[in-house]
């Protein structure tokens, strides 16, 4: 399977800003992209957003679902969705964090991946 195949013919960026800007629509907060290409061989992107509940966080993680399924996105599964601090979707080439606030600072991926260039969509 070629790089096309397995994302989708999508570019990396477009698809992680389109994830983002689902993720906006439905009001994620203190969203934080970070760019994994060259990095890890299991993503090249990861998008971490915080939501203000749980029912906030499985609103978002399913809206996510969804348009990845409508825009043709590789959609292999998520994990969290019923405890709702933590849910990860895994999206093949991009991974999504919805966390709930206390949960995003007690895992603190950004400092994992700090090293790691962050992207920017307007």
């Amino acid at each position: 399977m070629d790089a096309a195949e397995k994302h989708v013919g999508v570019a990396v960026d477009e698809k992680l800003r389109q994830i983002s800007a689902w993720l906006e629509d439905k009001k994620a907060g203190e969203a934080v992209i970070i760019d994994l290409r060259g990095k890890e061989a299991y993503a090249d992107g990861i998008v971490i957003v915080s939501a203000s509940s749980v029912r906030h966080a499985r609103g978002l993680a399913e809206h996510v679902r969804v348009q990845a399924k409508a825009a043709g996105y590789e959609f292999l599964h998520y994990e969290g969705f019923q405890a709702g601090q933590w849910i990860l979707l895994d999206l093949n080439d991009v991974l999504v964090n919805i966390f709930q606030p206390h949960a995003r600072e007690l895992y603190n991926l950004e400092g994992l991946w700090a090293d790691a260039p962050r992207l920017e969509f307007n």
